[in-house]
């Protein structure tokens, strides 16, 4: 399945630049010593969580698939490389037919993961599989961290809708890919037309104070407005007096109005205020919507307040203070030689503090409880456990270079509602802790 059977309107272009130059250094001096066709193994993980979060969410794999399926060097990309020699002659000709050949199993997106999770494991060439570093980890430092922000967000609005709207909060790329992080995470909806266009996330939005302050009166938005898009459209009330522009907003939509947005001042005082206002007009079904600069303990201070959606942006499209997550990228594998049959070694740098890793190539289980709840992130490198064997979290996303793993966005939203199910009720806690499960190497 490619993107045009998911109904994906936007081609992905050439991912062959985003990396950093020394991945191609590296793969003109392997050409040259000979050590390039080495078959070798690479794993995506991060040695910890960010301070204070007790569980990490996948978020971008699918954005990975269509990154490594249009890693592609076409003559522009060539021209560039030879023009600014960066790469020497028979380099510029190995890349010309670049294309990635090897397997690449992964977390499923909307997985949850722990220290040590073996998130992306890249099994091929060294050459074709180190260039890849640098676009996949910018993927999924990213999107993983923006996922994470809203499953917190998510967790803390208990059940109500959450709208994306941080796109005016960060580049106009990155707020796609945070419309879709996000709603990988748990929200419902996104401001962003581009994230709808391209990744079928439902939009939303009505109005800003400007459309208010463009009228001779607040009654006059307001009637422009409803006459516009209908008594069910959401009005803004916070640009003048609260009170008067709820009383004018009712008296204008009648009680079919479908919310209020309350965009500023003491958001728990003011939302009991309006919601009493509305029921005394006779807009029961009337909706209350708050924005604000919102995080996740925002949102669950306002988890007593009669509030219905919350609308976010900047904290959720910087990560709520975790913008990345650390991953990394390291060859954990190798070939003794260039024979396709050369048996694999472990490899790993040593490093004083907390810099080293694990060499040798990885699988990953979750044990759980006699509950079926997760007790135990498992890690290892040799057989897998006959208790741990349906428990497995990797999945094959690319075979032979073929993707063989795309699914709609919707399946990696619904994964992630189960797999923090499957976790203890303390990973829903928003006071700072440790990963809710412990990591296990075997």
């Amino acid at each position: 399945m490619n993107a045009a059977d998911l109904g994906l309107p936007v081609d992905v272009p050439s991912t062959a630049l985003f990396t950093d130059q020394y991945e191609f250094t590296m793969v003109q001096a392997a050409l040259k010593a000979g050590t390039a066709g080495r078959r070798s193994v690479f794993e995506a993980f991060t040695r910890r969580l960010p301070e204070g979060r007790r569980y990490g969410v996948v978020g971008g794999i699918g954005r990975v698939l269509d990154a490594v399926e249009n890693f592609r060097f076409d003559a522009g990309v060539l021209g560039f490389l030879h023009d600014h020699s960066i790469v020497d002659e028979p380099t510029l000709r190995w890349l010309s037919s670049y294309r990635f050949s090897g397997d690449i199993w992964g977390y499923p997106e909307g997985e949850v993961y722990f220290p040590g999770s073996p998130i992306l494991r890249v099994e091929g060439s060294f050459a074709e599989c180190v260039l890849l570093e640098t676009v996949i980890l910018s993927i999924l430092n990213h999107d993983s961290a923006i996922a994470a922000a809203a499953s917190r967000m998510s967790t803390a609005a208990g059940g109500r809708p959450l709208i994306e709207m941080g796109a005016r909060r960060t580049h106009e790329l990155s707020a796609v890919a945070s419309s879709r992080a996000a709603y990988v995470g748990g929200f419902s909806s996104t401001s962003d037309l581009a994230a709808g266009f391209r990744y079928g996330i439902p939009t939303v939005g009505t109005s800003a104070h400007a459309f208010t302050l463009l009228h001779d009166s607040e009654r006059d938005a307001f009637r422009a407005q409803v006459d516009s898009l209908g008594r069910g459209t959401t009005l803004l009330v916070d640009t003048y007096d609260v009170a008067e522009a709820v009383r004018t907003a009712v008296e204008i939509a009648g009680p079919e109005l479908g919310a209020v947005r309350i965009d500023s001042g003491d958001l728990l005082l003011v939302a009991h205020r309006v919601r009493q206002q509305l029921d005394d007009l006779g807009a029961t079904a009337t909706k209350i919507v708050v924005t604000s600069d919102l995080d996740e303990y925002a949102i669950a201070s306002l988890a007593a307040a009669p509030v219905d959606a919350y609308g976010v942006g900047t904290q959720l499209v910087t990560g709520s203070g975790h913008p990345t997550c650390s991953m990394v990228y390291k060859l954990v594998a190798r070939a003794q030689s260039a024979d396709p049959k050369a048996p694999l070694i472990p490899v790993a740098k040593k490093s004083l503090g907390a810099k080293s890793s694990v060499g040798g190539r990885k699988w990953a289980a979750r044990r759980s409880d006699a509950y079926g709840i997760a007790e135990a992130e498992v890690i290892g490198t040799g057989a897998v456990p006959a208790a741990l064997v349906e428990r497995q979290l990797l999945v094959e996303l690319v075979k032979g270079g073929t993707v063989v793993a795309r699914e709609p966005l919707d399946a990696a939203r619904a994964r992630h509602i189960d797999a923090l199910a499957a976790l203890p009720m303390s990973a829903g806690q928003l006071s700072r802790g440790e990963p809710v499960i412990p990591t296990e190497y075997v």
